[in-house]
């Protein structure tokens, strides 16, 4: 069954390797805010077609403003209609289509506009072998040759191969495989070649002559908006959920911390006599363990004050006043030499006594 395909622009050529490791040609595709312009149908129309607009364009004729005002859209830079074959495929006016809606595997036959050679001759528009370069050929190396017959007859015919314009015209390849798709940034790689110069418009439909896979979305992916009517990436709504899930959390968490401290200021909780007298029983303890802890500390102060004194005291009675330790060690040597010095006095005078 056919979709509806899909404007893009041709970014340049790439090579990407495939699963069996061989390196392949590949032409990265970006799509551009894609959006369903206008609607065709039987009734109305005659035929079964979705018209699309692809880009934003910035200056607008007056007659395509009002266009792309019925559908409630901006103006876009190209349009293109998509033939369909059933109303299910039909979309509604203003609805987006992404990269998303190809699949990697998926075949699609990719139309654009070649690019353009100016005027050419036969050998480099159809490739003619042209006249011999001697033996009395002048003029005419790359001549066509003859384009006409005898007098009947007598004319050239129609869609003779000859010189002129060359390129520029809209082609079609189809059956390319796609590789690789990115919904977030908008690219399609394709497999091969595709017509049409860099940054110029193509349009990318399902492949006429394969099937459309299973898992192709149908009638298109789905494309999660916000408010405002933009598309959200993936990525970046994951992200933005997980902000408005911490701050939901952390707002969940400050109302209840508020809650609880306004339920405390405003509403106690009654206490019974057997709560408020462990609790009185509490304080007497806190009180009591108190009160030993600055008994054990006075008297404590007080022991080494006191020791502190006594030796002090004792020091300075048997120093006469000497304080230091020092001073009493000295003091403590002068009287021992001189109590010394004493006894061998009184020793020789004992011996004078003892002689007499």
């Amino acid at each position: 069954m056919r979709r509806c395909g899909l404007i893009a622009r041709k970014c340049g050529m790439t090579s990407i390797y495939r699963e069996d490791g061989v390196r392949v040609p590949a032409t990265v595709l970006r799509v551009p805010e894609c959006r369903v312009v206008s609607v065709r149908t039987r009734e109305r129309d005659g035929y079964l077609a979705v018209q699309l607009g692809a880009g934003r364009k910035k200056h607008p004729k007056m007659p395509e403003v009002g266009h792309y005002a019925k559908a409630g859209v901006a103006p876009a830079e190209r349009l293109a209609e998509f033939r369909l074959d059933s109303e299910e495929a039909l979309l509604s006016v203003g609805r987006e289509v992404t990269a998303a809606h190809f699949v990697s595997g998926q075949h699609v036959d990719v139309s654009g506009t070649t690019v353009g050679k100016g005027f050419a001759g036969v050998m480099k528009r159809y490739g003619f072998g042209g006249g011999r370069a001697t033996h009395g050929t002048s003029v005419s190396h790359r001549a066509h040759g003859s384009t006409g017959q005898h007098q009947d007859p007598g004319r050239v015919f129609k869609n003779k191969k000859m010189a002129g314009h060359m390129g520029s015209r809209h082609r079609t390849v189809m059956s390319l495989r796609v590789l690789r798709t990115d919904a977030g940034e908008g690219l399609i790689f394709v497999e091969g070649s595709v017509p049409g110069a860099r940054d110029g418009w193509v349009l990318v439909r399902d492949a006429v002559k394969r099937s459309l896979p299973a898992d192709a979305p149908f009638p298109t992916a789905e494309v999660k908006e916000d408010s405002d009517g933009a598309a959200v990436k993936e990525s970046d709504e994951s992200s933005e959920t997980k902000g408005d899930n911490e701050g939901a959390a952390v707002n969940e968490s400050n109302e209840s911390s508020e809650t609880k401290a306004a339920e405390g200021a405003v509403e106690q909780p009654a206490v019974t006599e057997s709560e408020k007298s462990e609790a009185d029983g509490e304080g007497e303890g806190d009180k009591k363990a108190a009160a030993a802890n600055e008994s054990a500390v006075t008297e404590t102060d007080d022991n080494e004050g006191a020791a502190a004194n006594e030796s002090i005291d004792t020091k300075t009675d048997d120093n006469e006043g000497a304080v230091d330790v020092s001073a009493e060690s000295a003091v403590t040597k002068t009287d021992d030499k001189g109590g010394a010095v004493n006894e061998s006095v009184e020793s020789d005078d004992d011996k004078k006594e003892a002689g007499k």
